[in-house]
């Protein structure tokens, strides 16, 4: 197998059998979408879905001084994340240059799951593993151990309910608990990236099969349709979640992101970029850079990752996600712009669409938010 063959899910066969129209991501082999992806985003806002985020990168960290090590490694306050919960967060070079972001699960006193992006993950493992010297913690590298399904929409709890007596209601958003769902041992952890309530299911690969099958049966009641990642971006763009290699970079600090609240100064300690980061707090404060903005179209034409953004002939800031919004009717996007232009309802802002200037509206993000 040549070192460029794309890397297969346990379930490639089950989404080729479903016609799923496949794409490299991130050097794996994953589902775009089934049929109309347009469908499967409604479905997930109105139903539910189901999808395979098996390329995800896990990384088992253990040990007495597990979370000694995450909090020097890491911008959050591992520490006081109590055992069952998740945490979003992130890690940065020393130059405060977002490396990625993160998800860390703490599954007891000395062992926490970390979720990297599926680009990153080598990254962060090779990040997190040089960090570690010095503290008595191991860092393992579980991508292998795992497949990750996701059941997303407001029918979720009720699909997933069926097939588990695990306590869905007492979990809170943010939360995982180990359980078994249609016989098969999982990690139920209420998260997502779609903006509806939902469930992400960490399981052994040899079980995903077996899983998707019982969980496409519990769903077909409800409306849940296989769902690819054409769709999960429309989501996550409308929910404003940021996606890495668009809104996050290494040339940008989580302050530069907008996403500042996550670093936690307070915490006991050294941290990996606490230097560059205070410097990044306080120009933030001072004066603030490109702020992250939602823009609706006032037209039909999708702006893209890269466009310009203008006002007055001047280019005002850059385009880093866009297409149409599926529940707006609107194209839409999120950019980094100047802060004179930041504010919601900004007059006179346009996105250059291959040399047209195209009026867009600047709105506050999310663009969506459920309805609890």
């Amino acid at each position: 197998m040549s070192s460029t063959e794309p890397r297969r899910t346990a379930l490639d066969a089950t989404h080729r059998a479903l016609g799923a129209t496949m794409t490299d991501f991130a050097g794996w082999d994953m589902p775009l979408r089934y049929g109309s992806e347009r469908e499967e985003h409604v479905a997930v806002r109105t139903r539910a879905g189901l999808f395979d985020l098996s390329h995800m990168g896990e990384i088992t960290v253990t040990g007495p001084q597990a979370a000694e090590l995450l909090n020097f490694a890491l911008v959050g306050n591992i520490g006081t994340v109590k055992p069952g919960r998740a945490r979003y967060t992130m890690i940065c070079r020393e130059d405060g240059g977002i490396l990625d972001d993160l998800i860390v699960y703490r599954l007891d006193d000395t062992a926490y799951m970390v979720v990297a992006n599926a680009s990153n993950a080598q990254v962060v493992l090779d990040a997190l593993t040089g960090r570690a010297a010095g503290f008595d913690a191991e860092v393992r590298d579980d991508r292998d151990a795992y497949a990750l399904l996701a059941v997303q929409g407001p029918e979720s709890p009720g699909i997933l309910a069926s097939l588990t007596d695990a306590d869905l209601d007492g979990l809170k958003y943010y939360a995982g608990l180990p359980g078994t769902v249609a016989g098969v041992p999982a990690l139920i952890a209420r998260t997502g990236y779609t903006g509806e309530d939902g469930f992400e299911l960490f399981v052994k690969p040899e079980h995903a099969v077996e899983l998707w099958q019982a969980l496409t049966k519990a769903g077909e009641g409800a409306g849940l349709v296989p769902c690819g990642l054409s769709c999960r971006d429309t989501l996550r763009l409308e929910a404003g979640m940021p996606l890495y290699g668009n809104e996050l970079s290494t040339a940008l600090t989580p302050f530069d992101a907008g996403l500042g609240r996550v670093v936690k100064f307070e915490k006991e300690g050294d941290f990996v970029g606490r230097a560059a980061l205070t410097e990044a707090a306080e120009r933030a404060a001072s004066e603030p850079p490109r702020v992250l903005v939602g823009l609706v179209a006032e037209g039909r034409r999708v702006p893209r990752s890269g466009y310009p953004v203008v006002a007055g002939g001047e280019v005002i800031g850059e385009v880093t996600s866009g297409a149409p919004s599926p529940t707006l009717g609107k194209p839409i996007a999120m950019a980094y712009v100047d802060a004179a232009h930041a504010a919601p309802g900004t007059e006179g802002v346009g996105v250059d669409i291959r040399g047209s200037h195209e009026p867009y509206e600047v709105v506050a993000l999310p663009f969506y938010k459920r309805q609890k």
